[in-house]
């Protein structure tokens, strides 16, 4: 794959990251800063570039799409748009217009784009099986949220072996080149979040769990598409670079970051329940960036743990994992 092909469906991306038109300030910082860090670890000054112009609409859409001329990228710059349009759990009317703008665009058969929005949405939907749906007009710091005094307190110890344990697998994840694969993610990180909540005497619901992913600094959408970026970018799709066996190695070491930023937010989830749910959002945020550069660190010493845990992961198993089947 060339840079320029790269560029084109990163690009694609980004519109489908914009295409509801609700995304608040945090989450469009997130997404100016996911550009400027790819930009600086692949030497690749151009994605600030676009993400600005796309932000303006100063790009145009289908010249964007009429430039990837072979079909597999075709195919794949539409995957990439139904899964950041479907990361955080819907797609909305605007979503929907613009997917299917993009399918005309890029010539694609509706199988092809059936297909792509079917796998997309049964992994987007595992949310709804991992925690209560969200109470609605509440934010992270208002969520009156019941204390349940019939569950036992857990084990410091076992809190840990769980986080790490949600760590790899969604490390291993990130390592898989299929579309879905990325998107189980969030709803694994969701539900780490609220065993971990659960196991301190909060019920919690999605509402509370999203709100303090955001405040923390774990965005849906943004996350996604640093998930997708850096796959993109590190050659880790399909036959691209040459097939996946001979590029899990690499890709451990140069693109998978999932293990530590769900490590990071399962260690700052049990400091914030365990301790009450003291912390304001300028602590959890300090906290947060305090694990992350650790947790990067110590996924070093996973790296074989990851490696086998994506050898032989697929969608049934994540969906049975996810559904604690």
């Amino acid at each position: 794959m060339s840079l320029e092909q790269q560029q084109a469906i990163l690009t694609i991306a980004l519109f489908a990251a914009f295409a509801d038109g609700e995304n608040n300030d945090q989450e469009r910082e997130q997404i100016r800063a996911l550009a400027q860090s790819l930009a600086k670890e692949k030497g690749l000054a151009l994605i600030p570039k676009i993400y600005q112009e796309v932000l303006l609409k100063k790009i145009n859409l289908e010249e964007v799409s009429t430039s990837l001329t072979e079909a597999e990228y075709r195919k794949l710059a539409y995957e990439m748009a139904v899964c950041v349009c479907d990361a955080d759990g819907m797609t909305t009317a605007s979503e929907r217009a613009f997917l299917s703008e993009l399918a005309k665009l890029l010539q694609l058969d509706q199988s092809v784009t059936v297909a792509a929005n079917e796998n997309a949405e049964s992994v987007a939907a595992l949310t709804s099986s991992v925690a209560p749906m969200s109470q609605q007009d509440k934010d992270v710091n208002e969520l009156d949220t019941p204390i349940l005094s019939t569950t036992p307190i857990p084990l410091e110890a076992d809190v840990d072996r769980s986080i790490l344990k949600s760590s790899i697998l969604n490390g291993a994840l990130e390592l898989l080149p299929q579309s879905w694969a990325s998107m189980a993610i969030i709803p694994l990180q969701i539900k780490m979040v609220y065993s971990i909540g659960r196991g301190y005497g909060y019920e919690l619901d999605q509402g509370h769990i999203r709100e303090l992913m955001a405040t923390i600094g774990v965005g849906l959408t943004s996350q996604y598409l640093e998930q997708f970026g850096r796959k993109l970018l590190g050659g880790l799709f399909g036959g691209v670079a040459g097939g996946f066996g001979k590029q899990l190695g690499k890709a451990t070491t140069s693109i998978a970051f999932s293990f530590a930023t769900t490590y990071a937010l399962g260690q700052v989830a049990k400091s914030y329940y365990s301790g009450g749910r003291v912390m304001n959002a300028s602590l959890l945020r300090e906290s947060f960036q305090k694990i992350l550069e650790p947790a990067k660190k110590l996924q070093s010493q996973y790296i074989p743990q990851i490696q086998q845990r994506a050898s032989n992961l697929d969608m049934s198993e994540i969906m049975n994992v996810v559904r604690g089947v």
